[in-house]
């Protein structure tokens, strides 16, 4: 059990890196990053891996009135918008559907807008028949990691796992995907930004940067 905290997201990805080893150097495997927070932590995973790295743009669906607070979350595949609602939350907040929707329709524009700025014209990595490691920088309530997972099944990928520096043990015991690495999982969990001395937020721009390292462009 770890029990100091990670420097910062790149220290957390070398970290993560080391429990993924067995991944590395195949022709089969590609590493996706969730946006923002969780593409420094990839990077490093890919680049130690050796393998290609992409993104899978998650929005969180924000109450209307408390929109820190998910009622669900979005990603795309393709033109494919996948939607995972919190039943549980829109019923107490009682959500209307055209509040629903709403939220729905803004936050899908964002997730499109965020595609074109980080990725330019490069299409996405295929992953249809490959071995997908998704990596954020910690799983609190795992809305996002959800959404993501629902999204590249539907591309076929051969198989999903699931891989974050720090995470609560109950949402990384629920994860329906191949294997989840958790490499931290404290007892006392409160958020995913304990774990880290420097958990500062991660930018658009330093989002394209790391895709366009990764592709081996300037």
């Amino acid at each position: 059990m770890r029990r100091r905290r990670y420097a910062d997201r790149t220290d957390a990805g070398r970290v993560l890196a080391g429990e993924l080893g067995e991944y590395a150097d195949r022709d089969d495997v590609v590493v996706i990053g969730l946006p923002r927070g969780g593409v420094p932590v990839a990077a490093e995973v890919a680049a130690a891996l050796r393998a290609p790295l992409d993104v899978v743009v998650v929005r969180k669906l924000g109450l209307p009135r408390q929109p820190e607070l998910a009622m669900g979350a979005i990603t795309a595949a393709g033109e494919t918008v996948t939607v995972v609602r919190n039943e549980g939350v829109v019923r107490r907040a009682r959500v209307s559907e055209e509040d629903f929707n709403a939220v729905l329709a803004a936050e899908t524009a964002e997730l499109r807008r965020r595609e074109a700025r980080y990725r330019g014209d490069n299409p996405p990595v295929p992953v249809a028949g490959k071995i997908v490691i998704v990596v954020d920088d910690g799983l609190a309530t795992g809305a996002s990691m959800r959404a993501a997972l629902a999204a590249l099944r539907s591309q076929e990928p051969a198989r999903l796992v699931v891989a974050v520096p720090v995470g609560a043990a109950d949402t990384c015991a629920s994860l329906e995907a191949d294997d989840v690495v958790c490499a931290w999982v404290p007892e006392r969990f409160s958020a995913v930004g304990q774990a880290y001395a420097d958990f500062g937020q991660t930018s658009d721009d330093e989002v394209r940067r790391h895709l366009e390292r990764a592709a081996g462009r300037p």
